[in-house]
């Protein structure tokens, strides 16, 4: 409704009728009143009929207020001030906030008029707000994506439970975060546009979209040029829990989510996301630090992929063996195989130092490895020592920060002091595992810096 529809409708219409009512009202007023008084002051009970016009008088008024009072146009009920708003269960009449909390939750109900309602009506008792609605209609059913606040005192169970008395099954309930009070549009094209930019960006911006899952990239021929029979059709398959779309660089994209299934518009998001970066193709920010080392001389740190995969093979040639060996834990077969899954933007993202010349002679690894992240360096002998591994595990580790990752390992030998000592310059928690005959180094990211559970000087112990 528009304001100037409101204003009309607020003022009241004028009929001739109420005020032909109101005139002759008066005239029989007078009327009585000139009776009345001629009784007085003629008759003999001419005050005792006065005394009984003053009571009809207040018993009139008494009861014209009541009934104005009655039928006048009250604030609807919930509403005292007649301003509309319905107070929230964070807005109490005692001026105190309740606490709540921010659920993601996921029903199924039968495709049935009033099974929504139903659903709604249960969280109302509970004083539920329901934030977002998403339905995805299904052959058996329809599933319903709630956002939901509720009071912190009310347990998952419990929702839960009233879920399904009012008709819901198959119901998932999770924590969310403020970044789920996006809406799904705004979302989605923030991460279409962030895929856009960078090709490394799209396994992150599937996880994002879909959630908890485990997201592997699986090539279509193996390190050792072997066909691995990993395919996907165009139009991609999806199978319950496990989604698989065709990767653009060959091979599948497969994508796992075990406790709860993927409803039709997820794998419809999902294979747009793919499709994007199809269309694209190949693709990094090219965004180059120019950067200072302590004897003076200038190197630039820049992202790198597939198409510095012959630099890449040189740094190779000039490293030593000793130096190859820490990286790969032993001897390098077919390094070009190799560093061609590595400076796959499908993988993970990669940099790359290079001197003023333009050689290249250092190479820092994020990789995505599952549901979990691996970062790697290799720096060319006459290059070490100088603060360039330590550069890199820092900016690896802000990208991993920024991409959401919870913690990053790296595979090494007790022997590679420097990258235990880059490690722990991180000045983040630390844990220490020993992994057939390898340690593993895991940070765990955005927390405290607190004692590992395993310092490495327990592991050098435990060594000898």
């Amino acid at each position: 409704m528009t304001d100037v529809t409101s204003a009309k409708s607020a003022r009241r219409p004028h009929h001739w009728r109420r005020d032909l009512i109101e005139l002759a009202a008066l005239f029989t007023a007078v009327v009585v009143a000139d009776t009345i008084a001629k009784t007085v002051v003629r008759g003999a009970d001419g005050p005792y009929m006065l005394v009984f016009s003053a009571i009809a008088l207040i018993a009139t008024a008494t009861f014209h207020t009541w009934w104005a009072r009655r039928h006048s146009h009250a604030p609807p009920a919930g509403d005292p001030g007649g301003s509309g708003h319905t107070p929230l269960p964070s807005d109490t009449g005692t001026g105190e906030p309740v606490e709540t909390s921010l659920w993601r939750m996921r029903t199924t109900v039968r495709d049935a008029p009033g099974s929504l309602a139903a659903l709604c009506t249960a969280l109302a008792r509970h004083e539920v707000d329901i934030l977002t609605l998403q339905t995805h209609p299904l052959a058996e059913g329809t599933v319903d994506e709630f956002l939901l606040r509720a009071p912190a005192v009310l347990q998952a169970n419990e929702l839960t439970r009233e879920i399904a008395a009012a008709g819901g099954s198959s119901t998932w309930i999770e924590r969310a975060d403020a970044h789920d009070l996006v809406d799904t549009p705004t979302r989605l094209l923030g991460l279409a546009t962030r895929t856009a930019l960078d090709a490394a960006e799209l396994p992150l911006a599937l996880r994002q979209l879909l959630g908890r899952c485990t997201i592997h990239s699986l090539p279509a021929v193996s390190l050792t040029g072997r066909p691995t029979g990993e395919t996907a059709p165009v139009e991609g398959v999806l199978e319950e829990t496990v989604m698989r779309l065709r990767d653009p660089n060959g091979g599948a994209i497969t994508i796992e989510r075990p406790y709860l299934p993927f409803t039709p518009t997820e794998f419809a998001r999902a294979r747009a996301l793919v499709e994007l970066d199809a269309r694209l193709g190949p693709r990094i920010p090219r965004s180059h630090d120019v950067l200072t080392l302590p004897e003076g001389n200038e190197i630039t740190v820049r992202r790198a992929d597939q198409s510095d995969l012959v630099a890449a093979r040189a740094m190779h040639d000039r490293c030593s063996e000793r130096t190859l060996g820490l990286r790969y834990h032993g001897p390098v077969g077919d390094a070009d195989r190799y560093l061609s899954h590595l400076l796959s933007p499908r993988f993970g993202r990669t940099l790359a130092v290079q001197t003023a010349s333009g050689r290249l002679v250092a190479l820092g690894h994020l990789l995505w490895d599952g549901d979990e992240t691996e970062v790697a360096l290799m720096v060319e002998d006459d290059w070490q020592r100088r603060g360039i591994g330590s550069e890199l595990l820092g900016r690896l580790v802000a990208m991993a920060v920024e991409a959401g990752c919870e913690s990053v390992y790296a595979v090494t030998q007790s022997s590679n002091t420097g990258m235990v000592a880059a490690m722990r310059a991180l000045n983040l928690p630390l844990d220490y595992q020993i992994e057939e005959g390898t340690l593993v180094i895991t940070a765990r990211l955005g927390a405290t810096p607190t004692q590992s559970r395993v310092s490495y000087e327990e592991y050098q112990q435990a060594e000898r």
